[in-house]
């Protein structure tokens, strides 16, 4: 019988081995070597896809953005700039949440990345549209990608240990409780995303009704996604 041939290697398929990798064992994890092992190829093959393991992390960041719902900016869809932004960042952190090691590589920005801009470009286009003027809307692009990127940076809850006697009444006398931080580590911390995104919106939403009164010019002079 004749063997069954091997799939043939693409963009996709590294992209997903890479995925893998990085999810279960972290960044370090990927090389060449080890995603030619695993895809069962010769380690130069890769480079007819990608020219080093930078593209192969950036193709994986790219993926992960491109999970991020982008419908609530869409002409069509009823939701104004806040509830936009707030259901946006919902689901932007959702992604980041399920691919917590490719973080860091999306926190730099989108540069070349297709999706990236695509997020960036939408963000930025909702909020030129709802009245912002340009330059405030880019800084609300670059605020909200700090705050949900850091949000997923780590766990506030899962830094606690969940033996009581680390906490010391005599050394700590606030932290009686922060052992119990871990077993309700998903409450905590989405409850504080939420906490500080509603924070946010309502501070933005302060002064969208001062620019509405008093338009700053140099505001409208610049502006990008």
């Amino acid at each position: 019988m004749a063997r069954p041939r091997k799939p043939l290697l693409s963009r996709d398929r590294i992209v997903g081995a890479a995925s893998a990798l990085v999810d279960s064992e972290g960044l370090d994890a990927v090389s060449t070597r080890r995603l030619a092992a695993v895809l069962g190829v010769s380690g130069p093959s890769l480079y007819n896809h990608f020219r080093n393991k930078e593209e192969i992390l950036d193709a994986v960041a790219d993926a992960v953005s491109a999970q991020v719902d982008l419908s609530m900016f869409e002409a069509s869809d009823p939701r104004d700039w806040r509830a936009a932004l707030h259901d946006w960042a919902l689901s932007y952190r959702a992604a980041l949440a399920a691919h917590p090691h490719i973080v860091p590589v999306l926190a730099r920005g989108p540069r070349r990345r297709p999706a990236g801009l695509r997020v960036a470009d939408a963000v930025f286009g909702a909020m030129t549209g709802a009245g912002w003027p340009p330059a405030q809307a880019t800084r609300i692009g670059a605020l909200m990608r700090y705050f949900i990127t850091g949000s997923a940076l780590g766990s506030f809850a899962g830094g606690f240990v969940d033996d009581e006697t680390a906490y010391d009444p005599a050394d700590y006398p606030h932290l009686g409780q922060a052992h119990r931080l871990a077993d309700h580590r998903r409450q905590v911390d989405e409850g504080a995303f939420e906490t500080g995104l509603r924070a946010l919106l309502d501070g933005l939403a302060l002064q969208y009704e001062q620019y509405a009164r008093t338009p700053i010019d140099g505001d409208r002079q610049f502006g990008g996604g």
